[in-house]
């Protein structure tokens, strides 16, 4: 099946529901415009990104096919807004940089969409198995896992960048104190710490200078934590309303707006 095709399946699917159809051609558009600006100034890196978010606004298609799975109209709806979060406004128009909090969100928003993922996929296994009966915990447990180690393999992709590229995608932090044996100068194994920091200067060795207003320059540690909990935030978010659902066979609009379903023949 041709990308076109893809396209004609996802167009056919979001018909269903017109607010979600419209939300799609306006991103989309969006999209378009924004690949054409940057090809238009010559940024061929974020003309690239914008190629890519096309291509994975035909993903969930795609995985319709070959899956033989059902998205739910919302759900599509959803992730086509963080693809659109994520790459367009926050890679091309940096709004990682600008926005405080704006990568944040969107680490807990990935960490519920991907428990809902994971709980989806293990609940589909369990009930079209006859051998396998799992618990309402067990589903809960393996969606929560399933999020938090999605959660992890990012944050191993933005530290393999960080470190054969120099891409940043961990980003800095500056802290106002310190704790580390390598500056004890006693060496006893004890941290040694430093605090009120106000500045940093580095010096390299061909003699040039930074200053670091402000504090220590911390390298991508605090931000990986930070993402990996407000990932862990958005986990067991989901799995409460996916155990809460299983559990006591109540109907929840959440779930039903974002559980994976078997395309019906």
């Amino acid at each position: 099946m041709k990308l076109i095709d893809y396209k004609n399946s996802l167009v056919d699917s979001y018909k269903k529901n017109k607010r979600t159809f419209a939300f799609y051609l306006i991103l989309r558009t969006l999209v378009i415009l924004t690949l054409i600006r940057c090809i238009i100034t010559k940024n061929y890196e974020s003309a690239a990104i914008c190629v890519l978010s096309l291509l994975l606004f035909l993903m969930p298609a795609f995985l319709q096919d070959k899956m033989k799975i059902e998205f739910p109209a919302v759900f599509q709806a959803i992730i086509f807004g963080f693809i659109y979060a994520a790459e367009i406004l926050g890679e091309v128009n940096h709004y990682y940089v600008m926005i405080p909090g704006w990568d944040t969100m969107l680490h807990t928003m990935n960490g519920f969409l991907c428990a809902a993922i994971g709980f989806s996929l293990i609940y589909l296994l369990n009930r079209s198995s006859k051998h396998i009966n799992l618990s309402p915990f067990y589903l809960t447990l393996v969606a929560f896992c399933f999020s938090m180690t999605v959660g992890v393999v990012w944050e191993f992709f933005e530290f393999t960048m960080d470190q054969l590229f120099y891409l940043d995608m961990q980003k800095d932090f500056i802290v106002k104190e310190i704790g580390s044996v390598t500056l004890d100068p006693t060496n006893s194994g004890m941290p040694f710490v430093i605090r009120d920091i106000s500045e940093t200067i580095i010096n390299t060795a061909d003699g040039k200078s930074y200053v670091v207003p402000g504090g220590y320059l911390d390298i991508g540690i605090v931000d990986t934590m930070k993402d990996l909990l407000v990932n862990l935030v958005g986990a067991v978010a989901f799995s409460i309303i996916g155990y809460t659902t299983l559990k006591f066979s109540k109907k929840s609009t959440i779930a039903e707006n974002l559980m994976i379903k078997p395309t019906e023949n």
